[in-house]
């Protein structure tokens, strides 16, 4: 690896030069160390020097590629969204046209993120700790997917192939069940969900069938 240059170098052109090679391993080892520490530990309780020392380079070569701490925090985030928006797609594209099979597709899609890598859960509950400003530009990522989804609940309803109800409610259901894995563990605890990754494994089969169960036509 070719390290940077010492001296401090141009703002406009390292914009450019980010926005080019955003896919060099280099900044991706950041990203996913990135995600890994805040997940695990918290954004407030990582530095740049430990993200530096977990990726074994410096902390000047994490400056290259993100000139803040904020901008990496928005870095990770879009990552995120952007990998999440990828499963989704492709869940969508090899599904069966059953509306019940491509919900369950999704489902499946947006848990298998979690399942492989645990700290996302740990990154969602940060979410929900950052100031407005932050958190909404992820929501900005976000919500096309979610809004996408209520519109295509809606038209397999007032097709009959999936049961009639409120698809806005049925979309806020499911995602208030995934974001309440990290955010609320301690309510699931109470019910006797435990944070480990046959029981994710669980809630997500158990959200798949009341799912399929609620939205099954009625004959």
């Amino acid at each position: 690896m070719v390290s940077p240059p010492n001296t401090k170098p141009n703002v406009a052109a390292d914009s450019r030069s980010r926005t080019i090679m955003t896919t060099t391993p280099t900044r991706q080892r950041i990203l996913d160390a990135a995600i890994d520490l805040f997940g695990s530990r918290g954004v407030d309780a990582v530095s740049l020097d430990e993200i530096a020392r977990s990726v074994g380079i410096r902390k000047q070569t994490v400056l290259y590629w993100f000139p803040s701490k904020d901008e990496l925090v928005d870095a990770v985030l879009e990552a995120v969204a952007a990998e999440l928006h990828v499963s989704i797609e492709a869940a969508i594209r090899s599904a069966d046209d059953d509306p019940l099979d491509r919900i369950d597709a999704v489902i499946e899609a947006v848990f298998r993120p979690a399942v492989r890598r645990p700290a996302l859960l740990g990154l969602v509950r940060e979410v929900s700790r950052l100031p407005d400003a932050r958190a909404d530009r992820l929501r900005q990522h976000v919500q096309p997917l979610v809004d996408r989804g209520v519109d295509y609940l809606r038209l397999e309803m007032d097709k009959g192939r999936l049961r009639q109800g409120d698809p806005g409610l049925v979309a806020g259901l499911a995602y208030a069940t995934v974001t309440g894995i990290a955010t609320e563990p301690e309510v699931l605890r109470a019910v006797g969900w435990k944070p480990s990754l046959p029981d994710l494994r669980r809630l997500r089969d158990e959200l798949r069938s009341f799912l399929r169960a609620a939205l099954s036509p009625t004959t």
